[in-house]
């Protein structure tokens, strides 16, 4: 199966739209954790001033504007996914384009998020847009669900794998790690652009439990499924192995990985600077820890939860 970052990222403006509400319905929501860390690193607080790019339905926006986010201006590129947040999350001020043709003020921001969508966007080129956004001392935050856990055990997604037409591990990318869980490169590219500290990577493991119906209104949200010719005889096959195979339950490894980083005391003008004369960056592995001056944090879940689409 195609991974997301193999797709060309213009396919990421438009893949999601076409049934918005049952999208929102079917993407699990962000884990407390997530901005319970923000909040503790002073990041996430009553009025400060925000930005999130590719904000979808507003899932992540919901939880941004619960913890005092604004005013929060929200980037979103589908017009369809913007019609269902600008319903779900009034009072932020809605850009409906593609992050690389917003025009953002240098230095007037204080958090700058993104929520399973900074994959879609070239790296390098977002994060020095990002970094310049922000004012010294910003916060920038990236978080991802990846669906499937390589160190445990996933039964459905092996007994998918031959209709996926993916690897028999489910965080298995081929050729590396998923792009969510690629640390050394996530942290690299922090790196390079010369004015971020305060580097951390934390990720989670835990477990999503499905009903046949669940499994279909999410796997239809998956960009590699969206993207098939074949995609209903697929989602067909899918519901029917959930039923027969799986008694009408299946439990699905998860992890979610966060990357925070701290905007350095350069000013805006330098950033550019900064990112051109960046240099290589130390790799950093996946162990808990510290590893090349970054805090790296990697935690095993045992709680289940239940999909968005079945029993909230």
């Amino acid at each position: 199966m195609t991974r997301p970052e193999d797709l060309p990222r213009s396919f990421g403006r438009e893949a999601f739209g076409a049934d918005a509400a049952a999208y929102d319905a079917a993407r699990p929501a962000y884990p407390p954790w997530v901005f319970e860390e923000l909040t503790s690193r002073g990041a996430l607080r009553p009025g400060v001033a925000t930005f999130e790019i590719g904000a979808g339905t507003g899932i992540a926006t919901r939880e941004l504007i619960a913890h005092g986010a604004h005013p929060l201006t929200v980037i979103e590129p589908d017009a369809r996914l913007a019609a269902l947040l600008a319903v779900r999350c009034p009072g932020v001020e809605l850009r409906v384009a593609a992050f690389e043709d917003c025009a953002l003020d240098d230095g007037s921001f204080d958090l700058g998020f993104c929520a399973t969508a900074f994959h879609w966007l070239p790296e390098d080129e977002a994060l020095a847009k990002i970094a310049a956004a922000l004012r010294p001392g910003g916060w920038w935050a990236a978080v991802w669900h990846v669906f499937g856990d390589a160190g445990r055990h996933d039964a459905f997604h092996e007994a998918t794998a031959e209709i996926l037409d993916g690897p028999c591990s489910p965080s298995d990318a081929g050729d590396g790690p998923p792009f969510a869980l690629d640390s050394t490169a996530r942290i690299g590219a922090l790196e390079r652009t010369g004015v971020f500290e305060d580097i951390a990577h934390r990720r989670e493991s835990w477990q999503l439990v499905l009903d046949p119906a669940d499994v279909v209104q999410l796997y239809r949200t998956f960009s590699p499924i969206a993207a098939r010719p074949d995609r209903d005889a697929v989602l067909a096959a899918l519901r029917r192995i959930a039923e027969q195979g799986f008694g009408g339950r299946v439990t699905r490894n998860m992890t979610t990985s966060l990357y925070v980083a701290r905007r350095s005391e350069l000013r805006p003008a330098a950033v550019g600077a900064a990112v051109t004369a960046g240099g290589d960056a130390e790799g950093a592995g996946e162990a808990g820890g510290e590893v090349g001056g970054v805090a790296e944090a990697h935690v095993e879940g045992d709680g289940e939860d239940r999909a968005p689409g079945g029993a909230q």
